[in-house]
């Protein structure tokens, strides 16, 4: 199960990588339409900060500090730094999904989700869950900012 997860992260990432380089004109990532909160950038900034958050800081024990208030209220970061983030992050999940015990997969997550406990493994896939509704999210925002 958990080698089918951290391929799913890799991919996923990757993919959030495409997406970013499908703007057409760099600008649009921080912008939003009526009715949107969240531009595409800073969706990816959040999407980098949960995962070095939940998987670096918490399970690798890495020594990442996030700031979540600056996720959201960041703006004009280059796509290329976007990008160097996200690519900094595959190898994170490289060298520590596979390398968790059944043990710790089976054991509680360090902390609470929402103030609900999870067992590790299904944390995971929810953390996943959660990166796929925002990559959406951000495809969604690229199309109709770009159409």
């Amino acid at each position: 199960m958990i080698t089918t997860i951290s391929g799913s992260y890799e991919r996923d990432l990757n993919k959030l990588t495409e997406e970013i380089n499908l703007f057409k004109n760099e600008e649009n990532l921080w912008r939003i339409k009526e009715g949107i909160s969240n531009s595409a950038g800073n969706l990816i900034l959040h999407l980098i900060g949960n995962l070095n958050y939940f998987i670096g800081a918490i399970l690798a024990k890495n020594g990442y500090v996030r700031e979540r208030g600056i996720e959201f209220t960041a703006k004009n970061i280059s796509r290329s730094e976007l990008t160097e983030e996200i690519q900094q992050i595959i190898p994170l999940i490289q060298n520590t999904l596979p390398n968790l015990s059944k043990e710790q997969l089976q054991s509680e997550f360090p902390v609470p989700l929402g103030g609900k406990k999870y067992v590790t493994e299904d944390m995971l896939v929810l953390l996943l869950a959660h990166f796929n509704y925002h990559l959406g999210q951000v495809n969604y925002l690229r199309r109709i900012l770009e159409a």
